[in-house]
């Protein structure tokens, strides 16, 4: 096919790379069903050997992400094993707060503030461990074990009662409500701040921002996107809109408080030691990464060596568990930097960026929001986020652009890139993880299930933002 279409005088390289992505982007819709490591692998060799893009320019997307990959194979791990202190901390907070809606704005709010200062990959991962705990809380007094049988396998439910079913359904969608409600809490907290989100670092390195200095230029576009977020969680909550407001059962929240219970009588000095230990290691994981005291991922893995050796854990094995989470999902992400790779080298955004930079400069900023919100929606809001910038940088360098138009333009790249990218799972790296997680399939949330839960969200936060960019800039 790219044969033909080159032999008779279209630019088959660009229409066979758009349906490249297209295939990668079909892949991650079925994520449940097989994983997209498989799939989207064999597209990027392939890619690979008709000449899309080539193993270098592979490698080095790989090489500028780094920083992410490190964090996925080591901050996950780390969180990992933490998940006592955090299991404990979120099974009160589910007994005490018995208003969903308000544990719902809880789940956002403390997402969003956490992944403003902290890492939205690192914030997402906690959501997930949590999750996961809460489950195998319920699993285990279902199955009819007891609270103590760490080792069962909860992604069976074949050995629940068919009596519970109904109940397990209703669990998994309380379940899904709340990991929802935390993502797209970093997608609000993680724009807000130089160090949310991998681009917002790049974008103000470029601009030449302080912490500060980005908080502030954002402001008048993020602070009205975050309290249209606010009050679109309390909306989907109480009108039971795109799936949302599914409430707790009763009898569940008993076998949570069972848990807490039994947890309150059987504690050991030896768990109690553990406890105090993880949450040492987690306000140093607070300072280290608000601070910046080293990149996120030897953070993460500075957090392994703490917890597992003031904790005893010392057998490879048992080390070893901690990584299954993230690895697979870090193998997937190196097959998506293959197929960005092929975006960069067909340049296949190019006529999308000619177009905006054409246009009036009093509409380039909200035509930037709109083209990065779009594009970021069906690739990565990293790599569009790159090109944009730099394409923006070298006009205001040819002297095409003010220093004020160049400002206008970054802001509507960051927000751009991270507002309307809650659209899809693969428009931010922390909902793509979340999807290819164990948890997805646990509590049945899928590709489309994302979008269609995320679709008030994009709808209503792509909105505000647009027109605060109209506004204000």
């Amino acid at each position: 096919m790219l044969i033909i279409l080159n032999s008779i005088g279209l630019n088959g390289n660009f229409i066979i790379g758009w349906v490249f992505l297209l295939e990668f982007i079909f892949t991650l819709a079925l994520a449940l069903k097989c994983y997209p490591l498989q799939p989207g692998g064999l597209l990027a060799l392939e890619a690979i050997i008709m000449g899309l893009t080539s193993t270098k320019s592979v490698f080095h997307e790989i090489e500028n992400n780094l920083e992410v990959i490190l964090l996925l194979v080591f901050m996950v791990a780390g969180i990992y094993f933490m998940k006592n202190l955090m299991l404990t901390i979120f099974t009160k907070l589910l007994l005490n707060i018995r208003s969903k809606t308000l544990l719902s704005l809880l789940f956002c709010i403390s997402a969003a503030v956490l992944s403003a200062f902290l890492d939205a990959l690192t914030v997402t991962a906690v959501l997930i461990g949590v999750t996961i705990g809460f489950y195998r809380i319920y699993h285990s007094v279902a199955s009819g074990l007891n609270f103590s049988d760490d080792d069962h396998n909860y992604h069976n439910d074949s050995s629940i009662n068919t009596l519970k079913i109904q109940e397990l359904e209703d669990f998994k969608a309380f379940l899904r409500d709340l990991v929802m409600h935390g993502a797209v809490g970093t997608a609000l907290g993680g724009v807000c701040t130089l160090v949310g989100e991998p681009q917002n670092l790049l974008i103000a390195t470029i601009a030449g921002w302080e912490f500060i200095e980005f908080f502030i230029r954002m402001a008048p576009i993020t602070m009205p996107v975050f309290v249209a977020g606010i009050l679109t969680c309390v909306t989907v909550e109480k009108l039971h809109i795109a799936g949302f407001g599914n409430q707790l059962p009763s009898n569940i929240r008993n076998i949570f408080n069972d848990y807490s219970i039994y947890r309150n009588e059987n504690i050991t000095p030896t768990n109690q030691a553990e406890l105090l230990i993880e949450s040492l290691v987690a306000v140093f994981l607070v300072i280290a990464l608000a601070f910046h005291l080293a990149a996120v991922g030897l953070i993460g893995l500075t957090v392994i060596i703490l917890l597992t050796a003031f904790k005893g854990i010392t057998e490879e094995h048992k080390l070893g568990e901690a990584f299954h989470e993230a690895l697979p999902f870090t193998a997937l992400l190196a097959v998506f930097f293959a197929i960005v790779s092929v975006i960069h080298d067909q340049h296949l955004f190019s006529p999308v960026i000619d177009y905006v930079l054409a246009q009036d400069p009093s509409v380039q900023p909200s035509m930037f929001f709109v083209a990065n919100g779009f594009l970021s929606a069906i690739s990565d809001n990293v790599f569009v986020a790159t090109i944009y910038i730099n394409e923006v940088k070298n006009a205001f360098d040819n002297g095409l652009i003010t220093l004020n138009q160049f400002n206008n333009l970054a802001i509507a790249i960051n927000t751009g890139t991270n507002i309307p990218s809650v659209a899809t799972p693969n428009g931010q790296a922390a909902f793509l993880f979340l999807l290819t997680s164990s948890l997805a399939p646990l509590i049945n949330l899928s590709y489309l299930r994302m979008v269609y839960m995320a679709l008030p969200y994009t709808i209503v936060l792509s909105i505000v933002g647009f027109i605060s960019i109209n506004l204000f800039l």
